[in-house]
């Protein structure tokens, strides 16, 4: 899992898709954090996002850097506690700007049954689960 986290924090900017009705949606996302032995994601609640993510909590995140690219499936379970919340802005401090552990909108996700593949076209597949 710390490979994974690594991987997406150094990349910077990764996509996160989800389901919404019959129709997959694609985003841009750019948080991630470890907190409690899990893997989290951040958005807010007011977003399409979350939405899509509570009808459908099978999602996939997918990055590519440096000539390799990570495709992580999982289910994205909300964590509602307040130290989750303050974990993730802790670690991204410039999202105060737009959100707080206490503003009823700011929301964090950590991946369950989760399977990362990191792929390229020079090695074999590495698959790790969480």
């Amino acid at each position: 899992m710390e490979k994974v986290a690594k991987f997406l924090k150094e990349a910077g900017t990764y996509y996160l898709a989800t389901v919404d009705g019959d129709q997959p949606r694609v985003r841009p996302f750019g948080t991630v954090n470890i907190f409690d032995g899990k893997l989290y994601i951040q958005t807010g609640k007011v977003k399409e996002v979350s939405k899509q993510l509570h009808a459908n909590p099978k999602a996939e995140i997918c990055v590519f850097s440096n000539g390799v690219w990570l495709r992580v499936s999982a289910e994205f379970v909300e964590d509602d506690r307040r130290e989750a919340r303050e974990s993730m802005l802790n670690a991204y401090p410039d999202l105060r700007n737009m959100y707080s552990e206490d503003d009823g909108n700011t929301e964090v996700f950590y991946l369950k049954n989760a399977t990362a593949t990191f792929s390229s076209f020079t090695a074999a597949p590495e698959v790790i689960t969480f």
